[in-house]
């Protein structure tokens, strides 16, 4: 989810200052994305260059409250309509680690796995004890980022489960003479013989 559109989404409810955004904003992805104060004065400089969000005039309490626009309720009506792309999330670094670690010398691939794994399961353990001990009907947004959470969770156990059998089946290719010149020079000098 982008900063900009969290931000958009939670000025729909209702004019906010910049600190109130951010309880806000944690509080809707139940703090799984803490967002830095500065992220969200930052984001709110470029949401009022590009017309999307208008500050309004200091209440008494010094603060600076902020209202969506009505190009700000357009972008973010489209955002709303418009499917998120597997492009348009960030690389996966577990996958980018497992492959490297492949091709890295010395590297005990499945001991990653291992600890990926480990690692995986405790956090779906949170998740799923989290899920469980919130039962308001307030608490279905948390809810529901927490289910995506575990589905994640979920699939990364599966798929850490086929990385390991995948490395159980692979055998790596026989050395050959070109990879080590010593091996060319003995084959060399038996033929010779």
């Amino acid at each position: 989810m982008s900063i900009r559109h969290g931000l958009l989404a939670l000025l729909e409810r209702g004019q906010m200052y910049g600190y109130q955004l951010r309880a806000a904003f944690e509080e809707s992805t139940g703090s799984t994305w803490p967002l830095n104060i500065g992220q969200v004065y930052t984001t709110l400089a470029r949401l009022e260059r590009d017309g999307l969000v208008r500050p309004l005039p200091e209440n008494e309490g010094g603060q600076r409250p902020y209202e969506i626009t009505d190009s700000g309720r357009a972008d973010l009506a489209l955002w709303f309509a418009t499917p998120i792309s597997r492009a348009d999330r960030p690389r996966d670094e577990l996958s980018i680690k497992l492959a490297l670690a492949l091709t890295t010398p010395g590297v005990d691939v499945r001991a990653v796995v291992q600890t990926q794994r480990s690692a995986t399961m405790r956090a779906l353990q949170e998740f799923t004890r989290l899920k469980y001990a919130s039962d308001k009907p307030e608490d279905l947004p948390w809810r529901l980022v927490l289910d995506a959470m575990i589905f994640q969770a979920e699939a990364e156990v599966r798929w850490l489960d086929h990385c390991e059998t995948s490395l159980v089946r692979h055998r790596p290719a026989p050395a050959r003479p070109a990879d080590h010149p010593e091996a060319v020079d003995r084959a060399g000098d038996e033929a010779r013989r």
